[in-house]
């Protein structure tokens, strides 16, 4: 068994779907007018924000072809692609998401239709 290092362990998770991981961005523990906020405040919020680490394949595409009956299972699965990419920075409704732990961190698994916006830097 090849043992689990930085490089390697995004390659060993599959994201499934329309579904993304994305790494919460630390929230701001104070308010714009200097009060600060205890940790259950900040994480009922609607809204949250964090990174993309990993995305989905996309909405599989159905084969309703005739032609293509005899080709058997063995031909790939077809998809249409999701909007969000590895590096993205996305605010998405916290409502949606699933909150895991991997590896002693936080992520939330957050299906497309969840995300309002992406922040992308074309640069990278």
């Amino acid at each position: 068994m090849q043992k689990l290092t930085a490089d390697n362990k995004w390659k060993k998770l599959i994201i499934v779907g329309d579904r993304v991981l994305i790494k919460p961005k630390k929230q701001t523990e104070k308010t714009s007018s200097g009060l600060f906020l205890p940790p259950s405040i900040q994480e009922k919020e609607k809204i949250q924000s964090g990174y993309v680490v990993k995305a989905g394949p996309g909405y599989p595409i159905p084969t309703t072809d005739e032609d293509d009956l005899w080709k058997g299972k063995d031909s790939q699965v077809r998809y249409i692609p999701l909007q969000a990419e590895e590096g993205d920075l996305a605010i998405f409704l916290q409502k949606g998401a699933i909150e895991i732990m991997y590896e002693d961190e936080r992520y939330f698994i957050v299906p497309q239709s969840s995300i309002l916006m992406l922040e992308r830097e074309e640069n990278l």
